[in-house]
């Protein structure tokens, strides 16, 4: 009776099993690697001439047929295994075996195709995922069919439920990988606070439109072009700005942006030799003849495409306009820049107050003009900016309410109190938080 327990066909079927087990280990441990390894790293490799790293880049573009395949194969190998060992042990202890072969099955898989194999892959991912890719990327074509199938079905049944899947969404995406690696990378001390404001606000610039961080036409320097040019001269040598928007008729109605430069160098072009300029000339000098087109951009522009707009036009300033062509603001290339290096500034700009103070209750003073996002970046504050791009704005929106100097309002973990207005506009604000 022994021996025909432990005949030809015993140890096949137990040999079965541990190939079984073995492939399971294989499919975990390539799962893990290939969803852990990092693109950046593999893309490292496959420069310096790794065939399998270039290999695990190409499975990686498309996770959701990957892990398909994966765990399609994984499930096949677990399945069959338990399936051999419940005969296995129900022909060696009757009804009682298919107890045995669940406890036994459980503890082989768990220890030896998932724990052993994962935690292997987990140390070494970008090793590990260049090595299985080769079989692995054999796997996903010989299983494509039956998960291309999978996935009709899957996303019918998800429809069903009102749940719309998008075929061309990846299941990692790049640029919320690299912002969650530097902002943990910034909690754990390894990047500094400036680098990780450089580097998200690279990474946002696609995301924010010129309206965001645009100069309001309020605070717009401008030029009625109808003046005469000697006191247009002496404007533009007062301004710390070299670029100045020229109006006629309606400070809004935009006709050129006069260049100093250009200015300057008209006026040299006048001089005689004893170095005077012709009365009767100057006062015949068109400031048009000098003038610049205006460059109008909408309001929704993203800062990415603008930026790129303004590198191929060879131009740094655009007047921003919305739907119905009235005057907005203006921006240029360094605001722009200014929100990846931060606040730029030179001999010429005007000495303002720092538009943040702190008191001495541990509150903050700050400017009801700031942006949100500076806020946020300056403090580590995590205050929406979704509905409002100043924070005067975001207390009026909240508030639903032009509020009065010593208003109180709580809201988003902070207190914010009006301290100064200048007509209908928040000037001051102190905020602290709760």
């Amino acid at each position: 009776m022994e021996s025909m327990m432990f005949d030809a066909a015993f140890w096949f079927t137990a040999g079965a099993i541990i190939v079984l087990l073995v492939f399971s280990a294989f499919f975990s441990g390539s799962e893990t690697a290939l969803t852990a390894a990092s693109r950046g790293k593999l893309r490292s490799a496959a420069d310096r001439g790794s065939s399998g790293a270039i290999t695990a880049l190409r499975i990686t573009e498309d996770n959701e047929r990957l892990i398909g395949s994966v765990l399609l194969g994984n499930n096949v190998v677990n399945i069959l295994a338990t399936s051999l060992a419940t005969a296995l042990l129900t022909r060696m202890f009757g009804d009682g075996g298919v107890a045995f072969a669940t406890l036994i099955m459980t503890l082989l898989v768990l220890i030896f195709a998932e724990v052993l194999p994962k935690t292997y892959a987990i140390t070494n991912p970008e090793t590990v995922a260049s090595r299985v890719s080769g079989p692995i990327s054999l796997v996903v074509l010989l299983f494509s069919p039956i998960v291309g199938a999978v996935r009709v079905f899957v996303r019918a049944v998800l429809r069903l439920f009102g749940v719309k899947t998008d075929p061309d969404t990846n299941i990692l995406a790049v640029r919320e990988e690299i912002a969650g690696a530097i902002a943990l990378g910034h909690s754990e001390g390894v990047v500094e606070k400036e680098d990780r404001d450089r580097i998200l606000g690279a990474l946002d610039l696609g995301e924010r439109t010129v309206e965001e961080i645009m100069l309001h036409r309020s605070n717009i320097e401008t030029i009625d072009a109808n003046l005469p040019v000697t006191e247009i001269l002496r404007l533009c040598l007062e301004s710390a700005h070299t670029r100045l928007p020229l109006w006629k008729d309606d400070p809004e109605n935009i006709v050129g942006i006069l260049h100093a430069k250009d200015l300057l160098r008209a006026m040299q072009r006048m001089l005689r030799d004893d170095g005077r300029i012709d009365p009767e000339e100057l006062a015949a000098f068109d400031i048009m003849t000098v003038a610049m087109a205006p460059y109008f951009v909408p309001e929704y522009t993203t800062l990415d495409d603008q930026m790129r707009q303004f590198l191929t036009r060879h131009s740094h300033f655009a007047l921003v306009i919305d739907e119905y062509g009235t005057l907005l603001g203006l921006i240029t290339l360094e605001d722009i820049l200014e929100e990846i290096v931060g606040e730029i500034s030179d001999e010429f700009d005007a000495k303002t107050e720092e538009p943040v103070a702190r008191a001495p209750d541990g509150s903050y003073l700050v400017d009801g003009t700031m942006t949100i996002r500076d806020l946020n970046r300056a403090h580590d504050w995590q205050l929406p900016d979704e509905e409002a791009n100043t924070i005067a704005g975001l207390v009026i929106h909240e508030a639903q309410m032009i509020p009065v100097e010593g208003q109180v309002f709580s809201f988003h973990g902070f207190r914010f109190e009006v301290v100064e207005k200048e007509e209908n506009r928040i000037a001051t604000l102190k905020i602290r938080p709760l």
